[in-house]
């Protein structure tokens, strides 16, 4: 079976009630309920943390599992700082994609950058929780 680990970063613990006019109203909890039943056949994992080298150890772990076939990382504000988490996409083989719930490059000019891109395989921003389906999608061509 094919698996996909999905890695959220700070505050997406809060997505559903965390500025909804930016990030929507669903959970992303609810929303992983519906993205499981639309892809029975692949084992998607999920983890989310608001502490950075806790996202440098789950890249790290997903990375150097022989069942992870790839990884769906949206680190939130980490992308736009963190040497640390880019680092760590570099040092893994597993492709990664990336994910912005909202589009970057429609924010504030600190979110234009993203130091995380040049490491993975995609990107994907602006599009929503949807975002994360096409990001599955993209590691499962």
């Amino acid at each position: 079976m094919v698996q996909i680990e999905i890695i959220n970063g700070p505050n997406l613990n809060l997505l559903g009630t965390r500025e909804p006019a930016v990030y929507g109203d669903q959970t992303f909890e609810d929303f992983l309920v519906g993205l499981r039943a639309r892809y029975t056949g692949v084992e998607i994992g999920y983890n989310q943390s608001n502490v950075e080298g806790e996202i440098v150890n789950m890249i790290q772990a997903a990375g150097q599992s022989e069942s992870c076939t790839g990884i769906v990382l949206n680190a939130a504000a980490y992308s736009h700082t963190s040497i640390a988490i880019a680092d760590a996409i570099k040092s893994i083989s597993k492709p990664v994609v990336l994910v912005h719930i909202s589009n970057i490059y429609s924010r504030e000019v600190e979110r234009h950058t993203d130091l995380l891109a040049g490491s993975a395989k995609g990107m994907i921003s602006g599009l929503g929780l949807g975002g994360y389906e096409l990001a599955l999608r993209a590691l499962l061509m």
